[in-house]
């Protein structure tokens, strides 16, 4: 049997406590020793080796680890260290700057590590750290505390718990501590029970702990969580595609190359089976070929690039408010086409607002309510606090009650001076679920009044009398017709209406009996309140909108509310669904896939919905971004291509389970967080660009050397040099470009496109043909004058200076020319010059190493202009393009 279906009294008794005593000191180490401490058992975080170990399972690394092998095994001790350094270079930058995210994350969470609560030890009240609280422990709670453990109530006070983040649920759960007899009663539904993590926002309680730590219900979901998920992301599937595509092609014309070698020795008499010792060198020398084409295909910079990229990124959007807590999802969530968000705190500003005042028989502006009785029952029938910071208000209790008071203030009433005159009520009526009202009443000097609020059916059903233009007049059906119609109004724009009464007692009244205390009311007025969207996030929205991203909102409120929410952002259309969670429980999961495209808005959702949701988009192609706070949202967080949670309002277990953080709670800061994410990408496909068509250069000059009959134009150290140099200073400032204005009015990239689009293959094709050409023309032409023995440092060095220049070609996608951007990168341009002068002193003084020769400095300005033509082809080519295009600007 569950504590809720028990008497207080009999779980006093079972875990062997007392209300009054509380456990002893010697008694709670005993049982801190034997439960452990009210925390949650971190996950197991991978060892440096595991992470080393994941990182060399890459496609790109393993080609590079054989490579490498092949390379000692035959001899060529530098080229296989060379090899080993690069793979070095690009492990450990990943895993450096994932620690340090890690380790900025875990600062943010232990700012909620402190909480203290009162605990009776040794017939004493004392403030402990909730880590050192036990089963037994009787803790005494009030309104503001964060409930530490999960406890049965023993005695409570007009007690109202904010449970959303456990169970979805928007409004604040009334309490009290008697027996639930229902065996199967649900969690929300468990009202004698407090969970570990949830938020007293009004009343007190006592209560005895039942379960810490990892037993608590928080705990047994973040358990849940600990669990890998192995869904690979966009990018990350877009990577190890062309990573698999690139080794299958390299490993396969690199055999080839090796067989065609070996053939031709056979046909040359070089290679005789009876004499095979004879070839060896030959054969040692089409080895060196093959791992030549291999080190010349893998874009080995693309692992350390992508690290590198992302970490510079991850800084920025930290200043933009935007934590990320994993590496990858700084591009990732730039893929994004659907954002499942929740509504309060992410869409609205979790800060209930009165909107609308009906009082004294009118509609009356919400700072010119001069109706007293009504100011009078904000002020006195309530629970709550709130503190004015400046111009912003710090509510301290019942959000809903908090509003009141700040009503209050703004028509210059101080709600602090009538409690003070008023002193303590006489008789309290707490709110509950089946009246869906409250009153408290107070003696004065005529006698006594009562002040009741609550759902305005309930009210107007026990008043006879209403406060009309200053008089209080018998109510008529005329009366009550139009505070209905009025009332529908504000409920169908989802406002929450409350309604206002109060009577006077000549003498004092029986107050036990309720009924005959609550009934021939004066009819005050009513409020609409809301919960108001933030001020930024409409224009958030309609950049979602240009960009091509859908907003869903799945939310704990009820439907109308969410509608209401829905309609205001313009995301509800004509064809569009807006459904309860019941009603996609009822659908298969093929049915539900067809609808997904039109639901906008799932109300009452639960964590399952929101998983089976998350997992059906993405069975449809579709990127999904979701945000939450509470626990309930960990799962869909987790299995979404990027979880965002709440840095503010978020529990530690939603964080623990997002890939980023929002430091202010912004719906905006996901769409700023979602242009970062499209620049990264598109910086991704630049340096993919520049790179593959430096691989696509030194892998069809290897061949076509090779079949042609030249000599091995490249080392493979040298080619080893000109990936590594490439992938680094040039390609790190086409990867840090800042993102551009238009990003935000492009459709999202496709889940299942290519990274490698139609016009970057015509660029590295294109680009990459006439730069093999003129290599091959400097070969068998020697172009460029000089002597035999420098032609190979000719070539080597063109080639690097060929690259040097297509790094500029790479920074513009389309048709657009670079030379209106060429200087605002200055970083580049600095970044070019600079590199150029580290080849140079690689070609003049790193004879030893890469096997060059000193060049004169006529041969450095031959070669310079000599390579600048692929500028002026690219232009041309642009050019020839936008003419059948017939539209200049067309990108």
């Amino acid at each position: 049997m569950d504590f809720f279906q028990k008497e207080a009294e009999e779980v006093i008794i079972e875990l062997q406590s007392n209300e009054e005593t509380g456990l002893s000191a010697v008694e709670a180490d005993k049982r801190i020793k034997q439960y452990g401490k009210n925390v949650f058992t971190p996950k197991e975080k991978d060892s440096i080796f595991a992470k080393i170990i994941d990182s060399l399972k890459e496609p790109l690394i393993l080609i590079l680890l054989i490579s490498g092998v092949i390379s000692l095994a035959m001899g060529h001790l530098a080229d296989g260290l060379g090899i080993f350094a690069a793979v070095l270079i690009a492990t450990s930058i990943s895993i450096i700057q994932e620690g340090k995210s890690d380790k900025a994350f875990e600062a943010l969470s232990k700012l909620s590590e402190d909480v203290h609560v009162k605990v009776v030890r040794d017939q004493e009240i004392v403030l402990l750290s909730q880590s050192e609280l036990t089963i037994g422990d009787i803790i005494h709670l009030e309104t503001g505390d964060k409930v530490p453990a999960d406890a049965r109530i023993i005695h409570s006070s007009s007690l109202g718990i904010d449970e959303s983040m456990l169970t979805g649920e928007a409004e604040a759960a009334s309490k009290n501590s008697s027996k639930i007899d229902r065996v199967d009663c649900p969690l929300a539904e468990r009202k004698n029970m407090l969970y570990s993590g949830t938020m007293v926002i009004e009343g007190r309680a006592i209560a005895i702990v039942t379960s810490i730590g990892d037993r608590t219900e928080m705990g047994k979901i973040a358990d849940e969580l600990k669990g890998e998920l192995n869904a690979e992301t966009p990018l990350q599937e877009k990577l190890a595609d062309l990573g698999k595509r690139i080794s299958i092609i390299g490993s396969i014309v690199a055999a080839a190359i090796f067989l065609f070698e070996v053939f031709r020795m056979y046909t040359q008499g070089i290679l005789v089976l009876d004499n095979i010792g004879t070839a060896l060198p030959g054969i040692k020398d089409a080895f060196v070929t093959s791992v030549a084409l291999i080190v010349a295909a893998v874009p080995e910079g693309l692992p350390t690039m992508v690290a590198i990229t992302l970490a510079f990124n991850m800084q920025k959007m930290a200043k933009n408010n935007a934590l990320v807590r994993k590496l990858i999802a700084c591009e990732t969530i730039g893929s994004v086409n659907v954002i499942c968000s929740d509504k309060t705190g992410t869409l609205t500003e979790n800060k209930m607002t009165v909107v609308e005042v009906w009082s004294d028989g009118k509609e009356v502006p919400v700072d010119q309510l001069r109706n007293q009785e009504m100011l009078m029952n904000f002020c006195l029938n309530s629970t709550a606090d709130i503190s004015q910071q400046g111009e912003n208000y710090e509510f301290l209790g019942n959000p809903t009650e908090c509003s009141l008071l700040v009503c209050a203030d703004k028509n210059n009433v101080n709600y602090l001076h009538y409690r003070k005159q008023y002193s303590e009520p006489v008789s309290e009526y707490n709110f509950t679920s089946a009246r869906k009202m409250m009153s408290t009443a107070y003696e004065t000097d005529q006698g006594f009044r009562l002040y009741t609020k609550g759902s305005p059916e309930k009210v107007l059903s026990i008043c006879n009398r209403i406060l009309y233009n200053g008089v209080i007049i018998p109510m008529t059906q005329e009366h009550i017709q139009e505070i209905e119609a009025k009332i529908k109004d504000l409920q169908d724009n989802a406002r929450r209406v409350l309604a206002f009464a109060f009577t006077d007692f000549a003498e004092e009244p029986q107050w036990e009996d309720i009924y005959n205390v609550e009934k021939n009311l004066v009819y005050t007025g009513f409020v609409g309140i809301e919960d108001p969207l933030r001020s930024d996030v409409k224009e958030a929205i309609n950049h979602c909108r240009q960009a091509g991203i859908t907003v869903k909102i799945l939310t704990g409120d009820n439907i109308n509310t969410a509608r209401a929410i829905a309609t205001q952002l313009g995301i509800v259309k004509e064809d569009s669904l807006v459904l309860e969670v019941t009603d996609i429980d009822a659908m298969s999961d093929e049915e539900l896939k067809s609808k997904l495209p039109k639901i906008v808005v799932i109300a009452r959702s639960n964590p399952t919905a929101k998983m089976r949701v998350v997992k059906l988009l993405q069975e449809i192609n579709a990127s999904v971004v979701v945000t939450g706070d509470g626990i309930n949202d960990a799962p869909a967080l987790k299995a979404a291509d990027v979880g965002v949670a709440m840095g503010i309002a978020g529990t530690e277990v939603s964080k623990e389970a997002s890939d980023i953080v929002l430091l202010d709670d912004s719906f905006s800061t996901i769409v700023k967080a979602i242009k970062w994410g499209r620049g990264i990408y598109e910086n991704f496909q630049r340096f993919i660009q520049f790179q593959l068509t430096v691989n696509v250069v030194a892998f069809l000059t290897v061949i076509l050397a090779e079949v042609m009959g030249y000599a091995m134009p490249f080392t493979t150290l040298q080619l080893l040099w000109v990936n590594i140099i490439m992938d680094g200073p040039p390609a790190l400032t086409l990867g840090l470009e800042p993102p551009r204005e238009h990003l935000l009015k492009q459709q999202p990239i496709k889940r299942n496109a290519s990274i490698v689009t139609k016009d970057m293959l015509l660029k590295i094709v294109a680009n990459g043909m006439f730069i093999v050409a003129a290599l091959l023309f400097v070969m068998n032409t020697q172009l460029l004058g000089g002597t035999e023995a420098q032609q190979s440092t000719i070539v080597f060095t063109s080639f690097v200076l060929f690259q040097l220049w297509n790094a500029f070609n790479s920074r513009e996608f389309g048709v657009r020319s670079i030379f209106p951007n060429l200087l605002k990168n200055k970083m580049m341009v600095g970044v070019i010059i600079l590199t150029f002068f580290i080849q140079v002193l690689v070609t003049q003084f790193g004879g030893e190493v890469f096997k060059t020769v000193p060049l004169d400095l006529t041969l450095w300005v031959k070669m310079i202009g000599f390579t600048f033509s692929i500028v002026i082809f690219s232009e041309a080519l642009k050019l020839i393009m936008r003419l059948f295009q017939g539209n200049p600007q067309k990108a």
